[in-house]
């Protein structure tokens, strides 16, 4: 029976990588912080078929003691500070988790056995300031975040570390990838929730900001697919995930009122606050090289993945009331 070992593993991310690994008859270990406040929501169905250790990303040691313990044949990184708002009020821990903590996993393996395949969580924000579109993988990151620069540095130290010391790491560039697991401080979660909160009465406003940004949105069930798929190659390598189509956060809203019954034009309105000091405008990947080499395709496509997720809040805030 493999063993994988996931950081992040209470996140939308963790908890879809989690379920499918298990499908595939994996077992599965998820680094979890010491916390006075524990929210495993995501994972409470999986709670009796994994296993949950402690460790952190800011304390060498404890990561080294958990890899040794686990023994992992996979592991994923996939915890990070991962809200771009939050990186620019906390850009020093944003950088600690993103960047160094990505380090300190890299050392672990390395010190404790560099079989270990490695899948390390980039994104799309370390394209920024777009130097072409659609982004590939060779295009230049130009971040425009705390979180985007940290993320380039955890994918060039994970890239550093396979040509410098061998190892079996790969860097997956997702693009925005959304759930009904999605947190609701995200853009589409927040989307989903207000248009359900309107339906069912309990609201009438839903304040956003630029609404003309556009993004590749996909489904985070399709993506941790991926991610699992890039460590079963011959080979390490760095990979843009994505579905290769744009949505503005407009027609992101548009349907999902719609599809509640809705006009969004009555019930949404631009906060001028809410803009973000240095805006990313046009992210759209090409997944050209996952489809090719990886045999990857998206399953759930934008109308099906915004109608998923409002009807997932109208059953959520429904079944509340």
């Amino acid at each position: 029976m493999p063993r994988a070992l996931i950081t992040g593993i209470t996140g939308q991310d963790g908890s879809y990588l989690a379920e499918f690994l298990l499908g595939k008859d994996y077992q599965v270990f998820g680094i979890v912080r010491r916390a006075s406040t524990e929210n495993f929501a995501r994972i409470e169905h999986l709670r009796d078929s994994i296993e949950l250790v402690q460790a952190d990303l800011l304390d060498q040691l404890s990561l080294i003691e958990v890899i040794e313990r686990t023994e992992p044949d996979e592991l994923y990184n996939l915890a990070a500070q991962s809200f771009v708002p939050t990186s620019w009020v906390q850009p020093v821990l944003t950088a600690e988790f993103d960047a160094v903590g990505v380090t300190r996993v890299l050392e672990g393996i390395r010190l404790v056995n560099k079989r270990i395949r490695f899948y390390q969580a980039s994104s799309s924000e370390m394209f920024g300031k777009v130097r072409e579109v659609p982004q590939r993988e060779t295009t230049p990151f130009y971040p425009r975040s705390p979180y985007g620069v940290a993320k380039v540095f955890g994918h060039h130290i994970t890239v550093n570390y396979r040509e410098s010391y061998g190892l079996f790491a790969c860097t997956g560039i997702l693009f925005n990838h959304e759930s009904p697991r999605r947190g609701k401080e995200f853009v589409t979660r927040k989307i989903s929730d207000g248009v359900a909160r309107i339906k069912l009465g309990l609201g009438k406003q839903l304040r956003l900001g630029n609404l003309g940004a556009c993004r590749d949105w996909g489904f985070a069930g399709d993506y941790v697919r991926a991610m699992w798929m890039m460590l079963q190659q011959p080979e390490a390598d760095d990979y843009v995930i994505a579905t290769g189509e744009v949505h503005s956060v407009r027609e992101f809203a548009e349907l999902a009122f719609r599809h509640a019954g809705l006009d969004w034009r009555e019930h949404v309105v631009e906060d001028k606050s809410l803009l973000r000091p240095a805006e990313v405008d046009h992210l759209v990947g090409d997944p050209t090289k996952a489809r090719t080499i990886l045999g990857w395709e998206p399953v759930v496509h934008f109308p099906e993945l915004v109608r998923m997720m409002v009807d997932a809040d109208l059953a959520l805030l429904g079944g509340r009331r």
